[in-house]
């Protein structure tokens, strides 16, 4: 991996070059999301229901969910 100034790092961003010659991809990450797993029991007419509509989006049923919830969690910061 090569070393470079985050001055010009910045400046192959910027104009839109490849960083890969100076980032270890290995170790990047996303702060504050990590994933953690999660169950949750529901009623299978419920999980039916949430499998077509993610057959119909063309999503798998664990994203669709993470969308919804993170979408209902959104929803209830407006105007807090």
């Amino acid at each position: 991996m090569k070393t470079i100034s985050a001055e010009d790092f910045d400046k192959k961003f910027d104009d839109g070059e490849d960083l890969d010659d100076y980032v270890d991809w290995s170790k990047a990450g996303r702060p504050g999301l990590d994933m953690v797993h999660v169950d949750i029991d529901l009623p299978e007419k419920v999980l039916r229901r949430v499998d077509a509509e993610a057959a119909r989006l063309g999503m798998t049923r664990q994203s669709l969910m993470a969308k919804w919830i993170a979408e209902r969690l959104e929803a209830g910061r407006v105007g807090k």
